[in-house]
């Protein structure tokens, strides 16, 4: 029987993640720095959000910790999405300029809701080239960094449908070492495979092989 990893294994592998965590929330503000207001009103990737309400819920989640997490989704009765957008709602300011000074303060947090460390790095990502991608902003996102994330998605539905949406393919990176799965192949960089895998269907735009298609059928809405 395998012995239990010890405690402070996990403390030494969530303490690495913060870094990178960090380091991404940086970029994405010091690429917003400059938005006009009517961009901040630029639709997002995620449906029925502009950038701004992507930003701002990525504030709330570095400002919501558990007992704070819990206490709302009871007065929100258990509806998770009431929940999301209370939180997001409370992040925003009064105007884009605003919502992007909460979230440089949120930065350097290490408060989260009751998830794995590595989701919050995948959340910062995800949605950071949520908001990225439609404004036109290219970010080169260091490797081992986007990898990490990937092989966190490849074997999770925790946050987000993805491991589900991959079975029976084989993803292999061309500019990394990730590679999963088997069955029909999608290949492309490493952050296009995170996007198309967590749903993102403009992202197979960047991808190839037979597995493409299939792929981007899953990342449609049921």
């Amino acid at each position: 029987m395998p012995h239990p990893e010890p405690t402070t294994g996990r403390r030494i592998r969530r303490t690495a993640i913060w870094p990178p965590v960090h380091a991404e929330r940086a970029a994405l503000a010091a690429d917003l720095a400059d938005l006009t207001d009517e961009r901040w009103a630029t639709p997002s990737l995620c449906t029925g959000l502009s950038v701004r309400e992507v930003l701002a819920h990525l504030t709330a989640a570095a400002s919501l910790n558990g007992p704070r997490w819990l206490a709302g989704v009871i007065r929100c009765r258990f509806d998770f999405d009431q929940q999301v957008a209370m939180r997001l709602a409370e992040q925003m300011g009064a105007a884009g300029a605003e919502t992007l000074e909460l979230f440089r303060r949120a930065v350097p947090s290490t408060t989260k809701p009751p998830l794995p460390v590595i989701a919050m790095l995948g959340e910062t990502i995800v949605h950071g080239e949520d908001i990225r991608r439609p404004l036109g902003i290219r970010r080169d996102h260091p490797t081992d960094v986007v990898t990490r994330v990937a092989e966190y998605y490849r074997s999770t539905d925790q946050v987000v449908v993805a491991k589900s949406r991959i079975g029976g393919l084989g993803l292999v990176a061309d500019d990394g070492p990730f590679t999963t799965g088997s069955g029909p192949l999608v290949t492309g960089p490493t952050l296009a495979l995170v996007m198309a895998m967590t749903g993102r269907a403009v992202y197979c735009d960047d991808l190839a092989g037979p597995g493409v298609e299939l792929l981007r059928r899953r990342c449609r809405p049921a």
